[in-house]
């Protein structure tokens, strides 16, 4: 069947079937309304994608380009720490990273994980000493920087100096070990004060700021919001180094389906229209002709709307006659791009707005379309707008075909991509930059390529290896540490390289490398396998090197991997510092320190030195250990280490001599106590004086003599003193006792004797010779007395032993028990049954028989006699209490005279005046004393101190 009869049974067949018609052409119109609203859903998407792409791209690199400049200050600053972990130049290096850098507010080093440098310190003053790793709320997002061993920002974070701010920490490691972190603190305002987020469309669009918090693994937001993110449309982008989220939200997610659901509506109804009309056109022929001509209407409708589609389109769209190169039709896009209207380039033409230089390349295209070579091509070219604006546009060019019709029309799709193209200049700049400070820096700098090394490491089955293990490897096969030495590719050198290696040029450095490496640098160059084995990003050590004249350097050996080449290891950047001078410097320095300590440690006591602004202790020295059994580590570690230490005495009066002397800056000599480790006390002799500077006080030095044995000296000096004293005083009581005394008795004896040989009678003399008998017992009663206080302070070697307090008063009260019976005379004893004193037996049953027979001789007429012994600690002594309620004494009058020899108080006739004074030579010659308290017609109480 040929096509002329087949579409004239097919039409013939449409004409008798009017409903089926109607019906297929309402399918055919609402299949078009679907295909072209679902076309409209999407390109109105993409724009909207697009545009929140561009903007949340813009937003991201602002804030990633100031995340990199705190990357470089972060490096900068951990380069100022010496290979002894100690910053260099703190305050100076600070400043002027602050000032290369004006996002940042604060700069910090945190050795071990605990803030010590800070600058600016000036209000931030609070964050000293924070220990981050310590702190529950900081040390996650610490640690991940540490794990990751390259830089995170942890944060947003309520700041303890006050504020919100991100704190970026880089791991700093010192001689392959953790050394701290290198911190620089961003205050969240100056992050997010970029032009892009400042100038967004706020009616339309809302920035949003987030982060998981590490604790509750919660997402937590940082900017005020009214909108629901989770009912709203919106774009998301993660921050590399510190999981950020960067959210764009539409506020009117909707708006571009109304329009849209409103045509598919209208077209709806259209179609519904139209099926129906169609059926009835068929019914009525006649009117056939006026349903095409409203149909024709809807077409050329349909194209206005394709016309509006067409110019409202976010890509620009351009119709070029393909014989001439004239601009046909152009959309909006396009001309706000050239920033002329559509007649404007009509008249001007479409080449005399390009760029001169793609003006040939551009032609060269076209005429290989016209000519039917290519059926479409892509450029990139230069325009230049109204205003004299260079842009870049790319351009993808194809050709349109009309059925039956010869080829005379190109559409044109066109992008802007100027930002995209400046980006790339400042790559190359960037790249110009690095290149420029590669070839001039002071440093000798070498580029390398490790990948092959790292890759051989692989074969080998080293990586992750413990680094024993890998050092011992090729400690056993130096074939492949050759080898490996070999694979390393140098890509390029500096001048500075070839000056310390003595050669003219980089060609000569490189064929005479393998006589520049020495055996010396063997082992260094293992520990950069090691390195490279455990995937350590950064590397420093201290090596030699042999140039060319065959002179041995000393160099600071370091390499970083270039970011973005962390896993291939196919670019890093190793300097190599001569350092030749500066070890000569510090083995000298050393060699001064090692005189100086050995010098410091030979002293006979603590040499220490503090720093008068910070009061903080800078030295102390070894000694520390030997006087007051504390490590220098412990001292240091306490900056109120001595103020704790001093005896709780001597502290008050210790701490106001060091202030005042510290306020006056006078020199100071004094005395105190101090509490070593083992809790014993040590007399301490502190000198101290003043070092100053340009006039200033700058700090406090000083030495602590350990003075404990010349005070115990000194003690026993007092103690022999008084023992002398008290033995003169004795010596001179008993002097008087003998003279006094024994001269009364011969005296008395000489008048009897007398009276005897003039006596006239023979009773006379018997009565004399009585006289004479009495005198004689008297003296002879004194002379015993004497006798045993004679060898009471003559006895110096009178034994003690545990001796039951109980047992020797029962004894005493079973010696008296006639006098305790017929006194009724009651006991009061507060001491357990089995408390034990050490003392002499016979000095103890003395002691305590004189003085309860003294109580029961001296009792009080109208009252029964109660006697209290109490036994009782007081100063780690003990101490025996006997007390009663006898008739008392008046220590007003007569406590001086106690305990004096035959010193009696009382009427009572038994009173010898003897007992007292032997029971206090007993005391005290072993070692203890004893004290008296009465009151007259109240009683007495006597305490015995034990040794």
């Amino acid at each position: 069947m040929s096509t002329e009869k087949l579409w004239s049974y097919i039409t013939r067949w449409l004409m008798f079937r009017p409903k089926t018609s109607g019906f297929l052409l309402f399918l055919f119109l609402m299949s078009a309304v679907v295909i072209i609203s679902i076309q409209r859903i999407q390109m109105t998407c993409e724009a909207r994608d697009n545009e929140m792409n561009v903007r949340l791209k813009d937003i991201h690199q602002n804030i990633e380009q100031s995340l990199k400049n705190c990357y470089t200050t972060t490096v900068s600053l951990a380069l100022s720490i010496d290979d002894e972990g100690v910053p260099q130049n703190f305050d100076l290096v600070g400043k002027k990273l602050l000032q290369s850098n004006p996002i940042a507010s604060v700069i910090q080093l945190v050795p071990n994980g605990v803030i010590k440098y800070i600058y600016p310190i000036k209000g931030n003053e609070a964050a000293m000493n924070l220990d981050i790793l310590g702190s529950n709320h900081l040390q996650e997002e610490a640690k991940k920087s540490i794990e990751t061993q390259k830089i995170y920002f942890a944060g947003p974070l309520k700041l303890v100096q006050g504020g919100i701010g991100i704190v970026g920490r880089l791991p700093v490691y010192n001689g392959n070990k953790f050394w701290g972190f290198s911190a620089v603190v961003i205050k969240l305002e100056n992050l997010l004060n970029v032009p892009v987020i400042n100038l967004m469309d706020k009616s339309k669009y809302e920035f949003q700021f987030s982060k998981i918090n590490p604790i509750s693994n919660k997402e937590e937001f940082f900017l005020p919001s009214k909108t629901d993110l989770y009912k709203s449309y919106y774009k998301c982008y993660t921050i590399p180094d510190s999981d950020w989220k960067l959210y764009l939200i539409d506020k009117k997610p909707f708006a571009i389906y109304n329009e849209i659901i409103f045509r598919f509506f209208l077209g709806l109804i259209i179609s519904i229209v139209l099926g129906v009309f169609t059926s009835k056109l068929l019914k009525k022929p006649k009117e056939l002709e006026l349903l095409l001509k409203e149909q024709e209407e809807k077409l050329l409708g349909n194209e206005l709307k394709f016309k509006s589609i067409f110019d409202q389109s976010s890509i620009g769209f351009a119709l070029i006659d393909a014989n001439s190169g004239d601009l046909i039709e152009a959309n909006n896009k396009f001309c706000e791009m050239l920033d002329y209207t559509c007649d404007e380039i009509k008249e001007k033409g479409i080449v005399s707005l390009t760029h001169p230089e793609d003006l040939y390349k551009s032609t060269l295209n076209f005429k290989r379309l016209r000519e039917g070579k290519i059926k479409e091509y892509s450029a990139e070219k230069r325009y230049i707008t109204k205003s004299g604006k260079l842009i870049w546009l790319n351009l993808t060019v194809s050709r349109l075909w009309e059925s039956n019709k010869k080829h005379s029309t190109n559409i044109v799709f066109i992008k802007d991509i100027t930002l995209r193209k400046e980006a790339q200049v400042l790559i190359e700049k960037s790249e110009t930059r690095f290149k420029s400070i590669f070839e001039n820096s002071p440093l000798p700098l070498w580029e390398e390529d490790f990948s092959a090394v790292k890759n051989h490491l692989i074969e080998l089955d080293l990586m992750n290896k413990n680094p024993e293990i890998v050092y011992s490897f090729f400690n056993e096969n130096p074939e492949e540490l050759y080898k490996c030495i070999s694979l390393v590719k140098i890509i390029d050198v500096n001048n500075e390289c070839l000056n310390l290696h003595k050669v003219k040029n980089k060609a000569l450095l490189l064929e005479n490398l393998n006589n520049l490496i020495d055996s010396e640098s063997f082992d260094a160059i293992k520990q950069q396998l090691v390195a490279i084995s455990q995937n350590v990003k950064q590397f420093s050590i201290d090596s030699r090197i042999k140039n060319m004249k065959g002179q041995y350097r000393d160099i600071n050996l370091k390499w970083n991997i270039i970011e973005g080449y962390e896993d291939s290891l196919e670019r890093v950047i190793l300097s190599t510092q001569d350092i030749t001078e500066r070890k000569d410097s510090e083995k000298a320095i050393l060699n001064s320190q090692q005189y100086i300590k050995s010098l410091v440690d030979t002293i006979d006591g603590i040499v220490w030195e503090y720093d008068i602004e910070t009061l903080a202790c800078n030295f102390i020295s070894k000694k520390v250990k030997q006087i007051l059994g504390y490590s220098v580590k412990e001292w240091m570690e306490s900056p109120t280490f001595w103020q704790d230490h001093i005896h709780p005495e001597d502290r008050e009066l210790a701490l106001e001599l060091s202030d005042s002397a510290t306020k006056q800056k006078t020199n100071i000599d004094y005395e105190y106590r101090m509490i070593t480790k083992s809790g014993e006390i040590v007399w301490i002799r502190d000198i101290a004086g003043f070092v100053f500077e340009g006039g200033k006080a700058v700090s406090c030095r000083g030495i602590m003599v350990d003075i404990t044995l010349m005070k115990e000296a000194e003690k026993n000096l007092n103690h022999s003193l008084y023992l002398v004293t008290e033995q003169n005083q004795r010596l001179l009581n008993f002097s008087y006792i003998v003279s006094h005394n024994l001269r009364s008795h011969t005296s008395n004896i000489e008048s009897i004797i007398s009276l005897i040989e003039s006596a006239e009678s023979e009773d006379e003399r018997n009565e004399m010779m009585h006289l004479l008998k009495s005198v004689s017992n008297s003296l002879d009663e004194t002379m015993s007395h004497l006798n045993q206080v004679v060898n009471i302070n003559t006895n110096i070697s009178l034994m003690t032993t545990p001796l039951s307090l109980n047992t020797y008063i029962t004894k005493t009260k079973d010696i008296l028990s006639e006098q305790i019976h017929l006194n009724e005379v009651s006991f009061i004893t507060n001491f357990p049954d089995d408390t034990v004193i050490n003392y002499n037996p016979a000095y103890l049953e003395s002691i305590i028989y004189n003085l309860i027979s003294n109580a029961i001789r001296y009792r009080h007429p109208e009252r029964k006699p109660v006697i209290t012994i109490q036994c009782y600690k007081e100063n780690n002594k003990d101490v025996i209490e006997i007390s009663d309620n006898g008739i008392g004494i008046d220590l007003v009058r007569n406590g001086d005279k106690i305990f004096g020899m035959y010193k009696t108080f009382s009427n009572n006739k038994d009173s010898r005046g003897i007992g007292l004074f032997i029971t206090k030579n007993q005391i005290e010659a072993m070692g203890g004393s004893i004290s008296v308290y009465s009151e007259p017609n109240i009683g007495t109480t006597f305490k015995i101190h034990t040794k």
